[in-house]
């Protein structure tokens, strides 16, 4: 019985690495090696090895959609926290017969690609849409909002989308927490807002830097919202990127662009994990 197991967990290791060698490392390989390549006349790779490509995005230009770029995903990640949090906070001190309901109402928009969703979007902000309707209805304004092809409606599309990649790690963390400490603080005299900001706050510190990392990365390189809802007119590295790859057709210089989105990625969930263990670490001292 123990060999039959540990022949089927062999074979099942197997097939994981060869998809993921297959599927995943020798694609960054190669996207890796194109970086260093330069863009022929007529070919989309010419082997002269070169590093112009990771030069040329030092230019203000490039560099600028780099930063616009984590404009965008900064102001998301703090949008769908502070949305986030109260949800997360409702749903894991709700009582257990409404909490599956609203754990429903959270996976639900998973079950929708998030490309069809964000085109169902624009029914209700365009402005004959849904929520200029509304807004006209109960007298809020007198001539509908122009909220499509604006910033405001990337930040509002990316939003919706990275929502419940924010609420499930902070409910997670809420639902660890050892309601008796609260108990314990009321007690002894603490206010509500003490609790919270002193118990509550700390201990759920792990979901939230979750959270915010399940929303920062893929903020950078949601290109279709911004193109949707945005018109495309500010570029992020993910639009950007494709459109060297598709566009322009000079794979180097999209690789190059690629290779250093990864390596800010890789970065930043490297300081999460270090961020994450020390606030582990003094949680149990």
């Amino acid at each position: 019985m123990h060999k039959k197991l540990g022949t089927f967990a062999l074979f099942s290791i197997g097939i994981l690495a060869f998809w993921l060698i297959l599927f995943s490392f020798l694609p960054n390989l190669l996207v890796l090696f194109s970086s260093f390549m330069t863009q022929g006349e007529s070919e989309f790779l010419v082997f002269d090895f070169t590093f112009s490509n990771y030069i040329k995005i030092a230019d203000s230009l490039y560099f600028s959609i780099f930063l616009s770029s984590f404009k965008i995903a900064l102001i998301t990640t703090l949008t769908t926290l502070i949305l986030a949090y109260p949800f997360a906070f409702i749903l894991a001190t709700s009582a257990k017969k409404y909490r599956a309901l609203l754990l429903l109402l959270v996976i639900i928009p998973f079950w929708t690609s998030s490309l069809v969703r964000t085109y169902a979007l624009i029914a209700i902000l365009k402005t004959k849409g849904l929520f200029n309707a509304l807004l006209l209805w109960i007298g809020f304004i007198d001539t509908p909002l122009e909220i499509m092809y604006t910033q405001s409606a990337v930040y509002i599309g990316m939003t919706y989308t990275l929502l419940p990649f924010m609420i499930l790690p902070i409910y997670a963390s809420i639902e660890k927490i050892d309601m008796r400490l609260i108990e314990a603080a009321k007690d002894l005299g603490a206010s509500t807002l003490s609790q919270f900001t002193k118990i509550i706050i700390p201990l759920s510190l792990p979901g939230i830097l979750a959270g915010a990392t399940l929303v920062f990365l893929p903020s950078l390189g949601m290109f279709f919202i911004a193109d949707i809802l945005g018109g495309a007119k500010d570029l992020i590295v993910g639009s950007f990127i494709r459109n060297q790859f598709l566009t322009f057709r000079d794979w180097p210089f999209g690789s190059a662009a690629a290779v250093m989105l990864t390596l800010l990625m890789f970065l930043m969930l490297y300081f999460y994990s270090r961020a994450a263990k020390n606030i582990s670490q003094k949680s149990t001292l």
